[in-house]
């Protein structure tokens, strides 16, 4: 049995399955409450795998997987890069393990989707698989023979925080022009509005197909995508790479977006399928459970 946490800035998921993610055994949901702070927080985990106790009939297992925002630093053991603020600092996979009495492993929800994908979703069967996850902000994991890639700093996969636009708009972590302030939704939106003084939202901007600011939006977007994603190629070169979160809906970037990589690759051509995620809003809770 695989056990998984997802730990969102609002939600947490849990699930328990045998073989496949889709057919799960239990499956449990609770408020993350971070405004209570970081003991409430372990609480809210705590009454989770409860649930998931109580629905399967099972005793915690010897392993637990727990996906979080940001990341696990391997020198101090506690969480940094995370928007989840009361859990900056924190040893959030030790402090479950003494609390619970079972031994968890942590990463963050980005490379949880990508395992997620390359095992059970568009991207299985792949070696290599660089997933990346475009939505409020950008994140990025690699997987390599179903196991997650996490480096030196914990940092492996961190594409959203590569500079790619030399003094553009600033990041939240400090730094201007990275991808995230230039691919994520909230950052389309405000090139659009930039253009026309006026607020919309992505789905809207995506469906204006003769807005000649939507076009320029949406252009900007996969030019901009094949720019950032061609360094991953040319240093990783990975056999697919999968795109979730709210941006991967827009069609442009797997129709024009290979494209795009291939002007700035170190090839001939460029092979990489660049694919849609299959596995939802639940593919961080899927690649959680896998971790274990």
């Amino acid at each position: 049995m695989k056990w998984g946490i997802d730990l969102g800035g609002t939600k947490i998921s849990g699930i328990v399955f045998e073989t496949d993610p889709r057919q799960p055994i239990a499956y449990a949901k609770a408020d993350t409450e971070q405004a209570g702070g970081y003991d409430h927080i372990l609480s809210q985990i705590e009454g989770v795998l409860r649930e998931l106790q109580q629905k399967s009939g099972l005793d915690l297992p010897a392993h637990i997987g727990i996906g979080h925002p940001g990341t696990t630093d391997p020198a101090t053991g506690g969480i940094k890069n995370s928007n989840t603020q009361p859990l900056l600092g924190r040893p959030l996979v030790t402090d479950l393990s003494a609390k619970l009495g079972t031994k968890f492993v942590g990463a963050n929800d980005a490379n949880c989707f990508a395992l997620a994908e390359a095992m059970h979703g568009a991207a299985k069967g792949y070696a290599t698989v660089f997933g990346i996850i475009m939505g409020t902000g950008v994140g990025g994991g690699v997987v390599i023979d179903g196991r997650v890639l996490s480096g030196a700093h914990g940092i492996a996969g961190e594409w959203g925080h590569s500079v790619l636009e030399p003094g553009g708009h600033l990041a939240y972590s400090g730094h201007r022009g990275v991808v995230e302030s230039v691919l994520a939704g909230p950052s389309l939106e405000r090139f659009y509005e930039e253009c026309t003084g006026k607020h919309q939202g992505l789905r809207d901007i995506i469906q204006r197909k003769t807005d000649l600011a939507a076009i320029r939006t949406v252009d900007r977007l996969v030019e901009m995508f094949g720019r950032a994603v061609a360094p991953v190629v040319n240093l990783l070169d990975p056999d697919a790479i999968v795109i979730g979160g709210g941006v991967s809906n827009v069609d442009d970037l797997y129709e024009r977006g290979p494209s795009e990589v291939a002007k700035w690759v170190f090839n001939y051509e460029f092979r990489t399928p660049i694919l849609r995620a299959q596995l939802g809003a639940d593919a961080g809770v899927f690649g959680a459970a896998m971790l274990a």
